[in-house]
């Protein structure tokens, strides 16, 4: 059966997202996408290139809107902040006064002691396995007892934790490969649901050790859509903790595992909408 004139893409997609959303903050915070940012771009923290991380910041904001995530107000407290900094930083450096030897201070000054705060804290909350115990692990950490993942050297170190943004970075890449319209005539069928794409990651799991990131997405009925709906339902299984995310080493290919061994005779995934 073919769409109706009153079910194009757009609304079926958006009728599978329906009273569905994923609190941004119960992954991670505005300092953390900022830190990955400074990582990711391999700049000095002391001397932060504003404009770019800027920008970047704000690409991810969008990326996670249209990935329905709920953005916590400090998120946009902190683009309007980085925006401000950006201003201040295209204005002429005030005149010192006269009798004042020092140097205005640098805008980007107060950020830079906040991120330095923040990750001394972070590091020290990881130290003493602060983040589990508060229930903040979502993706995994290095396995335990020299396991590793099916069918990918083990690196020495062992396999390394992905964070939210780390994800998000490699799904984007994906996203931008699939061209914004496919065909005009889409099957009613091809609508998923979360929960229909959960229990199709935890079939494809079943009775296997890992499953490549991008097999996820290999489909050749994929759509944008589709493709949206499905990485949603990851990170859901990555927050209730059933699917853990890992790289044998960075910039490898991403492997997800079950956190328990899955069996898809026990039934399907069925979990109540959500806010």
């Amino acid at each position: 059966m073919l769409q109706t004139a009153d079910q194009t893409p757009t609304s079926l997609f958006e009728g599978a997202l329906q009273g569905y959303s994923i609190k941004l903050d119960a992954f991670e915070g505005p300092l953390d996408l900022l830190l990955h940012l400074i990582r990711k771009n391999e700049v000095d923290i002391y001397d932060i290139p504003i404009a770019l991380i800027t920008r970047q910041y704000l690409d991810y904001l969008k990326l996670m809107k249209e990935l329905n995530l709920d953005l916590a107000g400090d998120f946009l407290v902190m683009a309007a902040t980085l925006l401000q900094i950006k201003s201040r930083l295209l204005l002429p450096l005030p005149e010192p006064e006269e009798g004042e030897g020092d140097e205005p201070e640098d805008p980007r000054a107060e950020l830079v002691r906040r991120l330095l705060e923040y990750q001394r804290y972070r590091d020290a909350g990881l130290e003493l396995g602060a983040r589990e115990l508060l229930g903040r692990e979502v993706f995994a950490r290095p396995c335990r007892d020299g396991c590793c993942l099916e069918g990918v050297p083990a690196a020495e170190e062992g396999p390394l934790e992905l964070d939210l943004f780390e994800l998000a970075e490699a799904f984007r890449t994906l996203l931008a490969r699939m061209p914004l319209a496919r065909a005009h005539e889409v099957a009613a069928q091809e609508t998923l649901s979360i929960v229909d794409a959960i229990n199709q990651i935890l079939t494809r799991l079943d009775g296997h050790e890992s499953l490549e990131f991008t097999a996820l997405f290999a489909d050749e009925d994929m759509t944008r859509e589709r493709m949206i709906v499905t990485f949603l339902a990851l990170l859901e299984l990555c927050r209730i903790k059933l699917v853990k995310v890992l790289q044998n080493s960075r910039y490898g290919p991403i492997y997800l595992y079950p956190s328990v061994p899955v069996d898809a005779s026990e039934g399907d995934f069925d979990e109540s909408p959500h806010t």
